[in-house]
């Protein structure tokens, strides 16, 4: 699994997006409601191939580049770097995209 800081996926700018409204009063009450741990494993290509990690920590309301650190992450999840940014953006279905192109633990 590689955790490359110079990745160019697609993903690397909505997932700062992300980090950034986290740190807003919005994002702020998001994170108090969900309260849980989510690890991406994001792929440029094919699952399992080349992962950048993220971890989206909303009991402490940030997105940081890397593993979680804090134990088992409550879901952790691998996409294809183009999938993720669909679903994202809204242009895929999340549960079509998990019955045929996502793994999830």
């Amino acid at each position: 699994m590689a955790n490359s800081s110079n990745s160019s996926l697609k993903s690397d700018a909505l997932l700062e997006q992300m980090k950034q409204h986290l740190s807003t009063d919005a994002g702020k009450e998001i994170a108090k409601k969900v309260g849980y741990v989510y690890q991406l494993n994001i792929s440029p290509k094919k699952i399992g191939t080349d992962e950048v990690v993220y971890t989206i920590d909303l009991k402490k309301g940030e997105v940081i580049k890397g593993p979680y650190e804090g134990g088992k992450p409550d879901a952790t999840l691998s996409f294809k770097d183009e999938d993720f940014v669909k679903i994202a953006l809204g242009k895929m279905n999340p549960q079509i995209a998990f019955l045929s192109h996502t793994k999830a633990q």
